[in-house]
């Protein structure tokens, strides 16, 4: 009897190592098409013109890429606060507090979840563009650095 239990302890935990070697052998979700699309899309100018889309449309990515419980409040949050400044855009009012809420929900996100270094750098350079926009949002249209 003892014997018995001896080898079905050792058959389940080579089972459980196996499986897990398994899962950490599989490729990622995350191709690198995303990234490559990405890049390509920011090469020129017209980019500005569908900023808040993008920035939408990177919190998509990592919410399909990465989800557990927490993160996906503050990946939800993330895009409630950018709905709100793109309604408020699209009245033809600017609003730097909601544009500062916007940052603060991306950096939660990037702070406070275990994302993938590049999904992590896709968020920041998100940031980086909004910050961009709040510094020259008068001439955003007509300024083309």
């Amino acid at each position: 009897m003892r014997h018995l239990l001896l080898r079905t302890i050792a058959g389940t935990s080579l089972m459980l190592f196996g499986l897990g070697v398994t899962v950490r052998a599989q490729p990622p979700r995350d191709d690198d098409r995303y990234h490559r699309d990405r890049d390509d899309y920011y090469r020129g100018d017209q980019w500005r013109a569908r900023m808040f889309e993008k920035v939408r449309d990177d919190l998509n990515h990592v919410q399909t890429t990465w989800f557990a419980g927490g993160d996906q409040y503050r990946i939800e949050k993330a895009k409630q606060e950018l709905n709100e400044l793109q309604n408020a855009m699209a009245d033809h009012r600017y609003n730097e507090r909601a544009l500062d809420d916007v940052l603060g929900a991306i950096q939660r996100v990037v702070s406070d979840n275990r994302l993938s270094g590049r999904d992590r750098d896709i968020l920041n350079d998100d940031m980086a563009r909004l910050r961009q926009f709040r510094e020259h949002h008068d001439d955003w249209d007509r300024d083309r650095r």
